[in-house]
């Protein structure tokens, strides 16, 4: 059955900017599978904090592989601070109604979460518009920002709190990204039944594990380096620190270069760290869209995921690990819990406990030493990701829980 999605997404990038496009390469295969996707997304790009669009207009449109885009005005401060990130998100929840109110009848209106005021965004629209409320969570909010201290007046988190657990009830349906945000869903009183799992995933077609790109690294000055790659947001919950002081620790290792690819509110503030720290091993790039990231990744020998060392953060399923899995490269996961588990099954990295910089340390030096084992885990990695993670597979299941919410049956 075809039907008609309206997906409110501040952050929502297409392949040719930064940020994670699991929404672009799920809806192009939707549009693919003869249904319509209308994304509302932010005119500002969420990473870098820079206007994607010219004119301050309330709507600009335009079609991305069959995706129709509509680009709400959104007050431009997402990294200045955090009032004026708070802004940034009520002034998109505000347009977002608006716009969304002005496109053609859906079928099924969706909510993703963060921020958490799009999902109120969706939720008034899927009021408005008369049709089922799809919500889909991929990060716990209001828990980690709880956890990281971002959230700390007790009148505030009651509030979110009940926020929270206001969406969950409004919600016809709810998708989740990562096995463990089911189980703490399902926690909160939610009905297993209404939950449905699609994990991130890759598309194992934008990735050759055999390229070098050896032009990116000449540009860089990495012809014979060991390069050792962080990709991804400079945030508050990235734990950038600890990649900084890694860097630091094993600067006299000349043959080891770490890239910190991608933007955020705390990139002014590492790049400091770093020059106190005399890190001249070390290299900020700024960021790349989607499709420049293969050739970062094809130009690296290792990666690095990292969060800070939080109890909530082991229910994640990172997108960039998946990423780097699917190019091949072996990780270095300074993350613990269900993500750990992916790479330990695949064999195709080393885990080392958050927090702490010295074992990120040795295990980027283990690797550098050992460059044929290095190369073996990156290829157990994407052989593992292209069975278990595959977003061709994934998005036959999205179509199907489209197709099921918009006619009103229960998800499988």
């Amino acid at each position: 059955m075809s039907s008609h999605t309206i997906l409110i997404h501040q952050a929502f990038a297409s392949k040719d900017e930064p940020g994670g496009t699991r929404h672009y390469e799920l809806g192009r295969r939707l549009v693919e599978r003869g249904q319509q996707l209308t994304v509302v997304a932010s005119d500002v790009n969420y990473q870098t904090g820079k206007r994607l669009v010219p004119a301050k207009r309330l709507v600009t449109e335009s079609t991305e592989d069959g995706i129709r885009i509509l680009r709400a005005y959104t007050y431009a401060a997402i990294h200045k601070n955090y009032l004026s990130r708070v802004a940034s998100f009520l002034s998109f929840m505000t347009t977002s109604v608006v716009v969304g109110a002005g496109a053609s009848k859906p079928d099924v209106v969706m909510g993703t979460t963060p921020p958490i005021f799009q999902a109120v965004s969706a939720w008034a629209l899927s009021v408005l518009r008369r049709r089922p409320f799809l919500l889909e969570v991929r990060d716990l909010w209001p828990e980690f920002a709880i956890d990281i201290g971002l959230l700390k007046n007790p009148v505030l988190i009651q509030f979110a709190r009940w926020l929270e657990s206001f969406l969950y009830s409004r919600a016809d349906y709810l998708l989740v990204n990562s096995p463990a945000y089911r189980d703490y869903l399902i926690e909160k009183g939610v009905r297993a039944g209404k939950i449905s799992f699609i994990a991130n995933g890759i598309d194992p077609e934008m990735f050759n594990p055999e390229e070098r790109a050896e032009g990116f690294r000449q540009q860089y000055g990495l012809q014979d380096k060991f390069v050792v790659t962080y990709a991804g947001a400079l945030g508050m919950a990235n734990d950038i620190d600890l990649l900084v002081k890694a860097a630091a620790i094993i600067k006299d290792r000349r043959a080891i270069h770490v890239l910190i690819v991608g933007d955020g509110k705390e990139r002014e503030r590492l790049q400091e760290l770093a020059k106190q720290l005399g890190t001249d091993n070390l290299t900020f790039t700024g960021a790349f869209p989607k499709s420049e990231m293969t050739t970062v990744l094809a130009a690296s020998d290792a990666c690095v995921a990292i969060l800070r060392n939080i109890k909530m953060f082991r229910t994640t399923y990172p997108n960039k690990v998946f990423d780097y899995m699917a190019a091949g490269r072996p990780t270095i996961l300074a993350i613990d819990g269900v993500i750990r588990e992916v790479v330990e099954a695949a064999h195709g990295g080393i885990f080392v406990q958050p927090g702490d910089a010295d074992l990120l340390a040795m295990a980027i030096i283990d690797l550098a030493d050992h460059p044929d084992r290095a190369k073996s885990m990156g290829l157990n990695a994407r052989a593992y990701v292209i069975e278990h993670f595959n977003r061709d597979e994934h998005a036959r299941e999205f179509a199907d829980l489209i197709s099921r919410v918009a006619s009103g049956r229960p998800p499988q």
